[in-house]
């Protein structure tokens, strides 16, 4: 027999679910502000690569270059929802205060695999083919 303080029984699905939305707009309140952020960060690289490297790079100002770097954002932006995924294991193991030095570090190793992945995008694919 299971009593309502268990982790496993109906009860503890019932008062998870009386709680969605109030997790949901927490995770909103802190992820959603972010992401204008990381899309700063990735954005302020691509510009770093293109001043950079300004003559190599003309080639590529196209229509089908801006356009292929706007589907990469959407791909950024829709790799930066995963980090909704993370939150929800973090609520359903009730960290509370702590939840946001875990948010925190998620958030920047995020970024960082971001930027480290549009980096190697642009060094491998770009750059060698721009003439």
């Amino acid at each position: 027999m299971q009593s309502s303080h268990s982790t496993g029984g109906p009860a503890f699905a019932r008062r998870a679910s009386s709680r969605l939305p109030e997790n949901v707009a927490a995770a909103l309140r802190f992820w959603e502000p972010r992401r204008l952020t990381y899309n700063l960060v990735l954005a302020g690289f691509v510009l770093a690569w293109f001043v950079g490297t300004w003559p190599h790079f003309r080639p590529v100002m196209t229509i089908l270059g801006a356009t292929q770097l706007s589907v990469l954002a959407l791909i950024a932006n829709l790799l930066y929802s995963v980090a909704y995924a993370a939150e929800f294991v973090f609520q359903a193991f009730g960290l509370g205060p702590r939840r946001f030095h875990f948010r925190s570090a998620i958030w920047i190793l995020g970024a960082v695999l971001a930027v480290l992945l549009e980096n190697y995008w642009i060094a491998d694919e770009i750059y060698p083919f721009a003439r």
